[in-house]
């Protein structure tokens, strides 16, 4: 899981991991400066800083996440799916239960 967390950091066109909020976008390009993973016993925390986010990107990284962890996604699917968007991969949006929002920085 931690090769595949480590694709989505940089600077991608996020479309393919994000929903549609009902609403135009200005755009789906996105910066994840930081992201890590942290298991301690059956508990794992994701850990995502960037300058943006769009609706869902965090709980859809964390479901891409869970189906590469399956072998239901492979690391060449998540690179293609930033390289070219939507429609291009397997799409899970992990459960909002357990996400939590730890700081806003300006």
């Amino acid at each position: 899981m931690k090769l595949a967390l480590a694709k989505f950091v940089g600077r991608h066109d996020f479309a393919a991991f994000s929903a549609n909020p009902g609403k135009k976008r200005e755009g789906t390009i996105r910066t994840v400066t930081k992201a890590r993973l942290t298991k301690r016993g059956a508990c794992v925390t994701i850990e995502i800083q960037g300058d943006g986010f769009l609706y869902k990107m965090v709980r859809m990284i964390v479901g891409a996440l869970f189906l590469h962890n399956e072998e239901k996604l492979t690391l060449t699917e998540i690179s293609r799916a930033l390289d070219h968007g939507p429609g291009t991969t397997r799409r899970l949006v992990a459960p909002a239960s357990g996400l939590f929002l730890l700081r806003v920085r300006y």
